[in-house]
């Protein structure tokens, strides 16, 4: 089955698809995520980002965390948050968190 693409917005609620681990790698001492037949070491400031991606908030919800965390411009965290999360999605390492209807 071919991946499902997305589009990261702000209202996009993200989460690592079920066969995708977010793990820290004792023997590196790196955060890795984990898939099928793949491996991806992501910087620090992907990790702070991916460790909020919990299909309960929305990307304006980690957005707006991280603004205050770091103190810095929500627009220029927007920007970069958006952007490394769709590269994410793109390459199959995030997946959309859809609401169901009763």
């Amino acid at each position: 089955m071919a991946p499902r693409h997305i589009q990261v917005t702000e209202p996009s609620r993200v989460v690592l698809p079920r066969h995708t681990k977010l793990k820290f790698d004792e023997t590196r001492q790196v955060w890795v995520i984990l898939a099928p037949e793949r491996v991806l070491a992501p910087d620090e400031i992907a990790v702070e980002v991916l460790k909020l991606c919990d299909g309960a908030r929305s990307v304006a919800a980690i957005i707006d965390e991280l603004a205050v965390k770091y103190a810095a411009p929500r627009d220029v965290i927007a920007t970069d948050v958006v952007a490394m999360l769709q590269d994410l999605a793109d390459k199959g390492f995030l997946t959309e968190v859809r609401e169901t209807t009763s």
